[in-house]
């Protein structure tokens, strides 16, 4: 089974460090959302996972294996990376840029094209195909790269702000397909600010999935989604009340207007 394991990292830049003595398994199956304020260490610990950012402390393995022993081929058969900002600069269709999340399979060029067919289909983004990638919005950006992901066939995914340009209707289909690719079987490592949206992954599974605190580099919680104490986690976490209350049968957690120091 893929698993992601970190075990007492810290990572370092400079003076600032990043994570401090992180502990922290994902599994194939498993529904781990990552909240935290900006700047608190989201974005390094999926750095670190992938064998981008390199520990001062502690081991990272991906797959029973040291991550920074892997090599490109193998890493991306065990992890797939959504990145939260993508930068595209080469002028290839949506195609061309989803063909080239294959890089690990041998496997025909028509194969090729039609697994990329197949994750712009799901990413509902098979409209932009023959279209160039460098030309089209932000949120149309995003599809195209989610697009990528699935085309990599990883039974792990790393996401970092899924979410990110797409307007309302299109975070809630997105949320929605994680979750059908999570019961699919595969392994969810998520970054979110919008702790509302993962109810549309989780859709009455709530007890499975995990809401991780991140603080100045540490963990400072760890509950499943429908913890009556998450929004009290919430509230410290992120410095300001967040309150839960039920819309249209599910749980949703408002946030105050009085920032607590």
């Amino acid at each position: 089974m893929a698993t992601l394991s970190l075990e007492d990292v810290t990572v370092s830049a400079g003076q600032a460090t990043l994570l401090d003595r992180v502990t922290l398994t994902v599994q194939a199956g498993e529904f781990v959302a990552l909240l935290g304020q900006n700047g608190a260490g989201k974005t390094s610990l999926i750095r670190t996972a992938l064998g981008l950012l390199k520990p001062v402390r502690g081991h990272v393995l991906l797959g029973g294996l040291p991550v920074l022993g892997i090599g490109g081929r193998q890493r991306a058969a065990l992890a797939a990376w959504l990145p939260q900002h993508c930068l595209i600069t080469e002028d290839l269709t949506a195609q061309e840029l989803v063909a080239a999340a294959r890089f690990r399979f041998h496997e025909t060029r028509a194969d090729t094209l039609d697994a990329a067919n197949r994750a712009l289909a799901r990413a509902g983004a098979a409209r932009f195909s023959s279209r160039v990638v460098t030309r089209l919005s932000g949120g149309e950006q995003q599809r195209v790269a989610f697009a990528c992901l699935l085309a990599q066939e990883a039974p792990l995914l790393l996401l970092d702000e899924p979410a990110n340009h797409l307007d309302p209707a299109q975070q809630i289909a997105l949320y929605s397909l994680i979750g059908d690719l999570w019961r699919e079987g595969l392994g969810i490592l998520c970054i979110t600010h919008d702790v509302n949206l993962l109810a549309h992954a989780s859709r009455g599974r709530e007890a499975d999935v995990r809401v991780l605190g991140l603080s100045r580099g540490q963990i400072t919680f760890d509950k499943p989604l429908d913890s009556p104490e998450l929004g009290a986690s919430l509230s410290g976490l992120f410095g300001l009340p967040m309150e839960p209350v039920t819309h249209q049968g599910r749980r949703v957690f408002l946030a105050g207007s009085e920032v607590r120091p």
